[in-house]
């Protein structure tokens, strides 16, 4: 593992004042980048974490905002935000496009390899990415199996992988479904990974006083995603020199 700067990045998207987490592996030579995006609440610590990591593996690592620097603990309070958000595939590019716009001026970041990696809405947003047709080595989601507008996905110029768990009852096996149907009419590269017995945000900690249904943290797969969005990264877009 190599040492990593961190800095927070503010930039403006969906008429708010987004504010980034960016991590630079040491040196001074232009390395691939990671665009990570976030859950619906908003960036959290274990995001920035990811990013942190990444940029010890060599990557220049982006974790985008969603939502203006804000943080919604309330889960209700989140959906009413993110729900008309993930029905509006336009706004979702904006923002993606935002955060992939500043993390192509870093100096540090080759801008022809680059990748989107997200986790539910962020994961969202990075498969609207592709399928506007932007210029990406690879897309990763976790808990992100949305489908988008007819004959979109044709545009996605990259593989596709997607993670999520078996008893998530919020990308149940009919979306999945749906995911793949659109993933093979568009002729892609793509893979999907059930984590058995892992629900909603299985990635991710939880916080014992908030219980959400179906919404649960599983260590053991926890682990395990993360290590195939990690092979999925050093497959695809790997860091040399």
């Amino acid at each position: 593992m190599t040492a990593v700067t961190t800095r927070t990045v503010a930039y403006p998207a969906d008429g708010l004042t987004m504010t980034g987490h960016l991590a630079l592996p040491s040196g001074s030579g232009r390395r691939p980048g990671v665009l990570l995006g976030p859950e619906g609440p908003g960036i959290s610590d274990v995001l920035r974490r990811r990013a942190d990591a990444l940029a010890e593996l060599g990557y220049v690592a982006l974790a985008f905002d969603i939502n203006g620097g804000r943080w919604f603990a309330d889960p209700r309070e989140m959906l009413a935000y993110v729900t008309p958000m993930l029905a509006d595939p336009d706004r979702m590019r904006g923002i993606g496009r935002a955060a992939l716009d500043v993390l192509r001026a870093e100096p540090r970041t080759d801008p022809d390899r680059i990748a989107a990696v997200g986790y539910g809405t962020g994961g969202a947003i990075a498969l609207e990415l592709g399928r506007a047709g932007e210029d990406l080595r690879v897309i990763g989601t976790v808990n992100a199996l949305t489908t988008g507008r007819p004959g979109e996905a044709a545009r996605i110029r990259c593989p596709v992988w997607a993670g999520v768990g078996s008893e998530d009852p919020i990308m149940p096996p009919a979306q999945r479904d749906a995911f793949a149907a659109e993933m093979r009419a568009a002729g892609l590269d793509w893979r999907l990974v059930v984590y058995g017995g892992a629900q909603h945000a299985f990635h991710h900690p939880s916080d014992p006083h908030a219980v959400v249904p179906g919404v649960a943290y599983h260590p053991r797969q926890a682990g395990r995603a993360w290590r195939d969005v990690v092979g999925l990264l050093d497959e695809c877009l790997p860091v040399t020199g």
